[in-house]
């Protein structure tokens, strides 16, 4: 369809945008060419006088002269007409073909620019990588047939104002759009009506925004207050019927005061521990754009949670080992000290939780080479000896209040938010979290912290 294709020099674009129409109407070339028919009969004319021999033949070459002097001055007002609707026509169709496709070429987003008619006439890079069957000079309509995105095609083709749809891509992976129809209304002809052009854009910008990571960052955040108020409302709803009870019938039972008193310290415990790791999680999250750029040992963080920890692993029945490589020389990284400990703490405290009565836990650190990339970077591993965990579970195990048996969580005092707190820590040291489980052989987490200078 040689209307649709755009122009592929832009000395043509220019030459024909600046031609003044006037040129065209007032050239000597163009009046003798409407004239042509006036001088053969003058022409005609003259050669009879002179064969008549007449005397005064003078006066009749005059008048010939003079209607061929207006003939050149009046031109024929139709044909220029016609000529200048047929330029302006042909600015209509090509000038404006550059413009557009350096529109489509600049946009960031998906985009396609349609005619009047809902043909395709230029896209962009990320438009074909969305759509790469769509070509330009095919209808639209091929590719896209949701009603809603027809219903708006139409309504912006009749006339309408721009338009907006919730669009649901799937090729690969689900993706979701806003697209917006927007027409596009060029330098507006004279002899067209105001009306008619509102009822046929020149052209109309297909633009697709992408959605996905907003929606899911609001479904994340719908899905996490809706998980909080119910971790918080469990313990707040247990506290309040205690306090009832013991205000009512239970109001002279020492036993009973006791027996309950020790629930309620309990399930005040839980909500404190519950708001500890919101507010912990909160404040991650708001510096996790700031990369840490102090030089922490990895050597003395491991040793310290080691240290730390090994009181509890003895009262649950477990024992910590480390083995760290090259002991004496220092394992240093860009980190936050603090958030560093906070990582190693919650691993090796669930490790204690879940490890096997009377097995140890493994506590390692060395440089290693990725198998891939070949970059070195340093890997903490916590090993325990437990019942380890079904594989359809690793891929959630960071996700906030998420449980592999909520009922053991609980009776181990869990909050569902230690692994997502270590997850965004990880995050904003550049770090990596891999998980490895073998049901009844246990499990081993593996901390990846990239070299100072390999960042």
């Amino acid at each position: 369809m040689k209307e649709m294709q755009a122009p592929h020099h832009d000395s043509q674009q220019a030459n024909l945008n600046d031609l003044p129409d006037r040129s065209l109407e007032t050239g000597p070339l163009y009046r003798l060419h409407h004239a042509r028919w006036a001088l053969l009969t003058m022409g005609l004319g003259l050669f009879w006088i002179i064969q008549q021999g007449d005397q005064q033949y003078w006066r009749g070459i005059a008048v010939m002269f003079l209607v061929l002097i207006v003939t050149m001055i009046l031109p024929r007002r139709k044909k220029v007409t016609r000529l200048r609707a047929k330029v302006q026509a042909r600015r209509r169709t090509h000038v404006p073909d550059l413009h557009m496709r350096k529109l489509a070429a600049a946009l960031p987003d998906p985009c396609f620019i349609l005619d009047s008619r809902g043909i395709v006439r230029f896209t962009n890079k990320a438009g074909t990588n969305i759509f790469g069957n769509v070509q330009e000079g095919d209808p639209i309509t091929f590719r896209i047939r949701q009603p809603d995105m027809l219903a708006a095609l139409e309504a912006v083709m009749a006339g309408g104002s721009i338009e907006k749809v919730e669009f649901t891509h799937k090729l690969r992976t689900e993706r979701m759009y806003e697209a917006w129809f927007t027409p596009i209304n060029l330098q507006r002809d004279k002899s067209r009506s105001t009306k008619d052009e509102a009822r046929n854009p020149d052209f109309i910008l297909l633009l697709f925004h992408d959605q996905t990571e907003q929606k899911n960052i609001e479904r994340m955040r719908a899905d996490f207050v809706a998980n909080a108020s119910h971790e918080l409302r469990t313990p707040l709803a247990s506290l309040i019927g205690f306090i009832e009870t013991l205000q009512g019938p239970a109001k002279n039972d020492v036993v009973a005061h006791e027996r309950f008193l020790g629930i309620m310290l309990d399930q005040a415990e839980r909500m404190s521990r519950l708001i500890s790791d919101l507010l912990s999680l909160s404040r991650i999250e708001m510096k996790a754009h700031v990369h840490p750029e102090t030089k922490v040992d990895l050597v003395k963080i491991v040793k310290h949670v080691a240290d730390a920890l090994g009181p509890l692993a003895m009262e649950m029945g477990v024992r910590i080992e480390t083995d760290i490589e090259n002991e004496s020389e220092r394992q240093m990284v860009a980190g936050d000290r603090d958030e560093l400990v906070q990582v190693l703490e919650n691993l090796v405290e669930n490790a204690i939780k879940y490890g096997r009565d009377g097995e140890k836990i493994l506590l390692s650190s060395a440089p290693i080479k990725d198998a891939i990339s070949g970059a070195p970077f340093y890997a903490i591993k916590i090993r325990d000896y437990g019942p380890g965990i079904p594989a359809e579970h690793l891929p959630r195990l960071t996700e906030r209040f998420y449980r592999v048996d909520v009922a053991t969580s609980r009776e181990q005092k869990g909050t569902g938010l230690g692994l997502a707190i270590v997850k965004h820590i990880l995050t904003r040291h550049k770090g990596r979290l891999m998980v490895e489980s073998v049901a009844g052989e246990g499990t081993t987490f593996q901390v990846r912290l990239p070299l100072p200078s390999h960042e």
